[in-house]
């Protein structure tokens, strides 16, 4: 377990945790996708424009340290990486998609009506 990981642990340090994580433009969409089965680094890299290999291995990174992701290391040749959500990601990301719904319910639908 890294220092990270024990240093987060305390509940007195989550709005910090709450800002590397979800303060990435990039996690939300990243959790998403790794919930739908996009699972691998390259395949993650081309569902955002913009997003760099470098910036998606450090969200990436940082998600496997606060325990959101799990990595999967395969041994193959070529090698072969794939994450996946943890039950804490995925109780995030359940969180995330309740957000989500309680945004289009006051903001989408007032700009249709």
């Amino acid at each position: 377990m890294s220092l990270l990981k024990n240093k987060y642990r305390d509940s007195n340090n989550f709005n910090q945790m709450i800002v590397d994580c979800l303060g990435c433009k990039w996690t939300v969409l990243l959790l998403e996708n790794i919930a739908l089965g996009t699972n691998r680094p390259g395949k993650l890299a081309k569902v955002a424009d913009g997003l760099t290999t470098k910036v998606l291995n450090q969200c990436l990174k940082r998600m496997i340290d606060y325990e959101i992701l799990e990595k999967r290391s395969f041994s193959e040749i070529p090698p072969r990486v794939e994450y996946y959500l943890t039950p804490f990601g995925l109780e995030l990301y359940q969180l995330l998609l309740e957000l989500k719904n309680v945004h289009k319910k006051y903001f989408v639908a007032s700009v249709e009506t």
